[in-house]
């Protein structure tokens, strides 16, 4: 079954007297596991489509379909408790609260999932801040962190209530060429070890070339021919 199940989905806003058409009639279906690329031009509907699938933003028409479930009447608590559950974030601007250490920062999400008892909440945080290379690292505060490391730091957050999908909007944009190449391996790397969905957002091509599949977005649709699986990827 797909995890992720999107059926002629469309996005309109309104700008004064003028509507956008953001998003026009997606169809797009996504397996468990598959690492995906989302590119295209700034205003394509990258950053829109991810905001659909993580039900930041409701669609103007269309269904969204989460793990079988179509999200689209969704009640707000409903929608928290999927995006806890099932979805994690991972945004450019890092979003780390600055006076928390990296320790602090990974383990709050935890704290609101009561069904986590403190001694698994410490393994989990102490396994991804592993995964993620920060082991000497916990104690920092963000602002004595390298770019590169605060987004490692917001991947190991996305990753720690074990989500089955990682949403991750543009996750490169303020890192230099080498260090964002280096997040993409390291969320390919966690892919495979974990078995969890990534679907990023990007313009860059040296990322797009690590994608299991790249969605080309212009205009708010899909372009046809870069919808299919790239095996040599893979």
């Amino acid at each position: 079954m797909d995890i992720v199940d999107l059926q002629r989905v469309t996005k309109d806003y309104e700008l004064g007297q003028t509507k956008v058409h953001a998003l026009r009639g997606i169809d797009l279906q996504i397996k468990e596991g598959e690492f995906i690329s989302i590119a295209g031009a700034s205003g394509s509907g990258k950053s829109t489509l991810l905001n659909l699938i993580g039900g930041l933003d409701s669609p103007t028409s269309g269904v969204i379909k989460i793990n079988g479930t179509s999200i689209n009447n969704l009640s707000e608590g409903e929608l928290n408790r999927l995006r806890l559950q099932t979805i994690g974030f991972i945004f450019q601007s890092f979003n780390l609260i600055p006076v928390l250490n990296v320790y602090e920062n990974i383990e709050l999400p935890l704290l609101i999932m009561k069904a986590v008892s403190p001694q698994e909440r410490k393994e989990r945080i102490n396994h991804f801040i592993a995964a993620v290379g920060l082991s000497g690292q916990v104690k920092q505060k963000p602002y004595e962190l390298s770019g590169g490391q605060r987004q490692r730091v917001a991947v190991a957050r996305a990753l720690v209530t074990k989500p089955r999908i990682v949403l991750a909007d543009e996750p490169t944009a303020n890192l230099d060429s080498k260090t964002g190449l280096e997040i993409i391996d390291l969320m390919h790397h966690i892919n495979r070890l974990e078995g969890t969905t990534f679907i990023f957002s990007t313009h860059d091509a040296k990322i797009m070339q690590r994608a299991d599949r790249v969605i080309l977005l212009e205009d708010g649709t899909i372009k046809p021919d870069n919808s299919e699986r790239n095996e040599e990827r893979r």
